[in-house]
């Protein structure tokens, strides 16, 4: 196995095992799916504390699975790395007793920046919201 496909399945490996007990994820609710190197799915059952004055889905609520997904995804193909911008687009809005998945796939990681694509749909895949993301890989500190 040539070193970039260790250094990959390392971070996929480390990925996962942090997903267990991340503060962000298990105060929200979220769920890592799957994920494998530049791919992640994370799945999020809708509760009514989620909901605004109006009676809908909070846009942050969206938008934090969006950023959970992008976050593995992107961490997956080049770990670490810290976003450098996001941009999210709501197409509709979700039922309250949605299940939402989102899933990022990273279209580019190189030394310099990393690209991602994420789709945030419900149960029946019914996309919610589209997004994009950048990525700085970052050195890791010893």
């Amino acid at each position: 196995m040539d070193k970039s496909k260790s250094e990959s399945n390392d971070a996929v490996a480390r990925l996962k095992a942090k997903s267990v007990n991340e503060p962000i994820a298990s105060f929200l609710k979220m769920r890592l799916v799957e994920l494998s190197e530049g791919y992640a799915k994370v799945s999020l059952k809708l509760s009514p504390e989620y909901l605004n004055f109006n009676g809908l889905t909070f846009g942050g609520i969206i938008m934090a699975i969006a950023d959970q997904a992008f976050a593995y995804g992107s961490n997956s193909a080049s770990f670490p790395s810290v976003a450098s911008q996001f941009n999210i687009y709501f197409l509709t809005g979700p039922a309250p007793d949605d299940e939402l998945v989102a899933e990022c796939r990273v279209v580019r990681s190189g030394r310099r920046v990393g690209i991602s694509e994420i789709t945030v749909t419900n149960q029946d895949g019914k996309l919610i919201a589209k997004a994009t993301g950048t990525t700085i890989p970052v050195s890791q500190q010893v």
